[in-house]
């Protein structure tokens, strides 16, 4: 089984660790995703396995000198021990090759993927009783592998939300806490079901409307909890530390890209002084990197903008960023010629020509794109003959009219 979890580790390994920027929760999320129905599938195959060579043994029959749970416990102990390496081992590789240490967002996973092992070697060791172990362990080994796994690929959403299997994280992302409620409330209550069949309450009827009542319980509020969930689970965003320098604008990286903090500010800085003098007056109070956003990415506002500083910085091409920022329409669609020529415009008052003409190169060209673009030039150069003061009142009407063309 450790040769397999390695096995999975490195083979599932599709992108440099690198690109986690060493944030502890998605290095510990990465190699949990592909390992999660794998462990559960050992703990439930093996519990049940355990459990049939009792039974086999007359075990049960024997003069109790030990509680049932005291014996299924013991029995279960180096079964949940071995699920839970299976667990762990991955995420510790890839804390120990990026020299991170684990911060108290990135327990959150393998806590719930712990606790849910425990539950299916519950349920395991409750089947195993019941069928020959010949039976039960390769079947529980290849339902519960198959069941997890395959709930990603499956809809309801709600499915995949219950069954443990959780997604990788981006940088910045911790799981909600219902994200995890809900796993925890299925599989557990499953369990716990299964336990409270061993109560020492007289009559099989009594305990068994007790376990289905708890089990039906906590299935319906697991599902209560997640069936309006999309594909993605709850997660708490803007998790990162963060770092920051300077005032109007204060300019926010992540600390772990922020090495060249002051080199980026400084590059801002510069963009921001260019379009003052060029008649642009509005500038923000803070820019952050948008990188600690996760994958939900959250719109710019007039007084904060949200860029992704980190990825600049490694392009060179911070100051590029920052002119698109900066160029901000009131709406989400706004007309190709008079946008570009917004944007041409700035990117020309700061000496950012060039990255335009590789973005527009970039594009489809088509003779229609080709006259477009042909006429924003024309426009930009009109422009640029005009007083700066003109110009700026040029730029801050055209971002308006952008979003009603045709309009004077």
């Amino acid at each position: 089984m450790l040769l397999l979890t390695l096995f999975y580790y490195f083979a599932g390994e599709s992108a440099p660790l690198a690109v986690f920027h060493g944030y502890a929760p998605a290095l510990v999320a990465a190699p949990l995703m592909t390992l999660y129905a794998l462990a559960y599938a050992v703990a439930a195959a093996l519990a049940s396995w355990e459990s049939g060579r009792l039974t086999s043994s007359g075990v049960w029959a024997l003069a109790p000198a030990r509680s049932r749970f005291r014996v299924a416990a013991n029995v279960l102990l180096p079964v949940i021990l071995l699920s839970w390496l299976v667990l762990l081992l991955p995420p510790s590789l890839s804390l120990v090759r990026t020299g991170t240490l684990p911060t108290a967002g990135s327990l959150r996973l393998p806590v719930m993927a712990l606790v849910l092992c425990v539950a299916h070697a519950v349920i395991g060791f409750g089947i195993g009783i019941r069928a020959p172990r010949m039976i039960t362990a390769p079947l529980m080994a290849i339902t519960v592998w198959v069941l997890v796994a395959f709930s990603r690929a499956t809809q309801p959403y709600w499915l995949r939300h219950v069954s443990g299997q959780y997604a990788d994280l981006d940088f910045g992302e911790v799981p909600a806490v219902a994200s995890l409620v809900a796993p925890l409330l299925f599989g557990g209550g499953i369990a716990i079901g299964v336990a409270l069949l061993w109560l020492p309450l007289r009559g099989l009827a009594a305990r068994a409307v007790l376990a289905c009542a708890v089990s039906g319980i906590c299935t319906v509020s697991a599902y209560n909890v997640a069936h309006e969930w999309d594909h993605n689970p709850p997660l708490a965003t803007g998790q990162a530390p963060m770092e920051c320098q300077g005032n109007a604008p204060k300019v926010c990286m992540p600390k772990a890209t922020s090495s060249n903090l002051a080199a980026v500010r400084k590059e801002v800085v510069s963009v921001l002084d260019a379009l003052r003098s060029s008649g642009v007056k509005e500038t923000p109070s803070v820019i952050t990197d948008r990188l600690a956003d996760g994958r939900f990415a959250r719109p710019s506002t007039k007084d904060t903008w949200r860029i992704g500083l980190t990825s600049a910085a490694q392009r060179d091409d911070v100051r590029f960023q920052v002119v698109t920022a900066a160029v901000r329409f009131p709406c989400k669609r706004a007309d190709a010629v008079t946008g570009h020529a917004a944007l041409l415009w700035a990117a020309t008052v700061t000496d950012q020509v060039k990255p335009y003409n590789e973005r527009m190169a970039q594009e489809m060209q088509t003779p229609e794109t080709a006259r477009a673009e042909k006429q924003v030039r024309d426009i930009v150069q009109g422009v640029l003959e005009l007083p700066v003061k003109k110009q700026g009142v040029w730029f801050r009407q055209s971002l308006s009219s952008a979003c009603h063309p045709g309009k004077p």
